[in-house]
Formats: structure tokens, C-alpha cells, sequence
């Protein structure tokens, strides 16, 4: 008698504990050890440079702020393929096969790479100019694939303007970009078709490499009165030797984001890539909480903002109007 009431109690403890229980993080505690689901997290990013390293901190920030922290409930892999084409595709080859629960592909090329090698693991991207353009979903509106995320098109018309305005006298302009990545070749076509309604000739230097992009910013000089520089990572990665020669020659630079006037272009009108990596960092959150990537449109920045740099503009003889000032939501003196 004694021997059977010994059996049931076992088997009710048993029966108790052998359910996982919920965490403060919304994982699942495991039977063995209590230990919560960690969620692998793939990183995946063309080069180092201001505007990506500012996307994926905004990224981890969200994520961290809606209950996802790295070192706790978030494994992160982080890859940076530093340029070179072969060992992006090795690292999306392998997110692929340690099978990730959720990938950040940061810039066109990470993301084409990662939406080659798997079709079932949600993509999130962000620092993709034309994300349709690039074949890595069938429309903003409906992606109806395992890619979502956003896209950091530029408000070209309003940056060429913004020239204008800083370089009054200027009628040619030099894009220096790279012909082979898709997301410059779309915003270089938006150039030249919004340069027409302005006035402007557009002269282009494009390149292939990194050690051809001072080359190409020595090609505009003495043919143009400004340069234009868009989201182009393999051109912002090697900015520095770019404005070298602008500040030299007296060539204003207008880029296409605001890390680059940090370090040296003389204004741009655009995109906060650390803003822009969380509002990514929201969307993964959603896909973690059961949305279908396919389903969710391909989200713009909401607000853009005036940066202006005062020491660049010193360097290239320019004068700020004082009403551009009082627009500007930072100037950097």
C-alpha cells in the first residue's frame, strides 16, 4: 500500500515539472535546467562604415529595448564581409546552414547574398536603397517573400536642391559611385532625371573598387563645382581620400546621409541610419511575435533631418545661409 502511494506522488511531481513555464522574456524555460530559448541572431554586412555600424546599433538597441538582449536571450553571430564578394557569400552560406532563427542583412549586396542561400529563415534588411530593383521582394507594399525590413532611399530631388542652395553658382555636378551595386545604379538614374528639372549637368565617375575611388574624385576636377556622393558603400567606406581632394580643389560635397557630413561632406538632407536600424529592430521584433516577413511592407524612415558641417564649409569656401541654419536639426562646427 505504502509502495503505491510512493508510485502516484512520484508521478505527479513528475507530471508537474515536465512542462517548460513562460519567461519575463517571452522564451520557453527548458525541462532541463530552466535555461531560457535563446534566439540566434545572424548578422550579416558588406563593409565597416559609419552609416551600417549606426544601423545594426540601432538594431540591437530595439531588440535589446523590446526584451532581446545579447549575452541573455539573443545570440548574436556578427559577420563583416569587408568588402569582398566571395566571403559575403561564404557567410550567408553559412547562416543558411546553422540555420538561424532571424538574420539582419545590412546593405543591398548582404542582403541579395542572404536571400540566395535561403528562402525560409525571415530576413530583415536595412540600408537597401530599392529592395525590388534588387529582386529581394515582389513589391514595398506586399514582399511575398521570407524578406522584409527598410529601405534607405534617398530624397534625391531635396539633396540636389539642398546643393543649390549651399552652392548657388554650381551647374555640373560629379556622382562618384559604384556601377556594379545595384542600389547606386538606381539613385544615379534618379539623379540624372531630377538634375534636368534643376538646371544641373550630371557627370559621373564611376568605379569598381575601393582603390579606385580617389582616382574618380580626381577625374571631377576642373569639370564640375560640386560633388554629389549617394549611399554608396563601397564610395563612403574610402570618403576620406575623396574629401581630400574636394577640400583641396575648393569642390563642395553633398552626400547622401549624415555620417558622411560627420566626417567631412559639407551638408545632406536624409536618413539617420541608427533610427533607421531601429525602426528595423521593430520589425524583427513583430516577425518574433508571429508576423510573416511576406506580409509586411517595406517601411521608409518617416522623418528626415538638415545636417550641416560648419568646419567642412569653412574648408571648401562656403557660406551657410542663415536660413538653411535655423532649418538644420544639427550643425556641426
Amino acid at each position: 500500500m505504502l509502495a503505491s502511494l510512493l508510485l502516484v506522488i512520484s508521478l505527479l511531481l513528475a507530471g508537474c515539472s515536465s512542462g517548460g513555464s513562460k519567461t519575463a522574456g517571452g522564451g520557453q524555460e527548458s525541462s532541463k535546467g530552466n535555461e531560457t530559448k535563446v534566439i540566434k541572431l545572424g548578422i550579416i554586412q558588406i563593409v565597416e562604415h559609419p552609416a551600417l555600424d549606426a544601423a545594426r546599433k540601432g538594431f540591437l538597441e530595439a531588440m535589446k529595448a523590446g526584451g532581446y538582449e545579447e549575452g541573455k536571450n539573443l545570440q548574436v553571430d556578427f559577420q563583416n564581409a569587408q568588402g569582398d564578394q566571395s566571403t559575403l557569400q561564404n557567410i550567408a552560406r553559412k547562416f543558411a546552414q546553422d540555420k538561424k532563427d532571424l538574420i539582419l542583412a545590412i546593405a543591398t549586396p548582404s542582403a541579395m547574398a542572404m536571400a540566395n542561400e535561403t528562402q525560409e529563415i525571415p530576413i530583415l534588411i536595412t540600408a537597401v536603397t530599392d529592395p525590388v530593383a534588387a529582386k529581394l521582394v515582389n513589391s514595398m507594399e506586399k514582399p511575398g517573400t521570407n524578406v522584409t525590413g527598410t529601405t534607405d532611399m534617398n530624397p534625391i530631388k531635396e539633396q540636389l536642391e539642398l546643393l543649390q542652395q549651399l552652392v548657388p553658382g554650381a551647374k555640373k555636378v560629379g556622382v562618384i559611385y559604384n556601377s556594379s551595386e545595384v542600389n547606386s545604379q538606381v539613385q544615379v538614374k534618379i539623379v540624372k532625371e531630377e538634375a534636368v528639372g534643376l538646371g544641373l549637368t550630371v557627370i559621373e565617375a564611376p568605379v569598381t573598387a575601393s582603390n579606385e575611388v580617389v582616382q574618380a574624385a580626381q577625374s571631377l576636377v576642373g569639370k564640375v563645382e560640386a560633388i554629389y556622393i549617394p549611399t554608396d558603400n563601397t564610395v563612403v567606406a574610402s570618403v576620406a581620400g575623396v574629401l581630400q581632394v574636394a577640400e583641396q580643389h575648393k569642390i563642395p560635397v553633398i552626400a547622401g546621409e549624415s555620417n558622411t557630413v560627420e566626417a567631412g561632406a559639407l551638408g545632406t538632407i536624409g536618413i539617420d541610419y541608427y533610427k533607421l536600424g531601429e525602426q528595423t529592430g521593430q520589425m524583427a521584433l513583430r516577425v518574433l511575435k508571429g508576423e510573416k516577413p511576406q506580409d509586411m511592407p517595406i517601411e521608409k524612415q518617416k522623418d528626415l533631418s538638415i545636417v550641416l558641417n560648419a568646419r567642412a564649409a569653412q574648408a571648401f569656401g562656403v557660406t551657410i545661409p542663415e536660413d538653411l541654419k535655423k532649418r538644420a536639426s544639427k550643425i556641426i562646427e
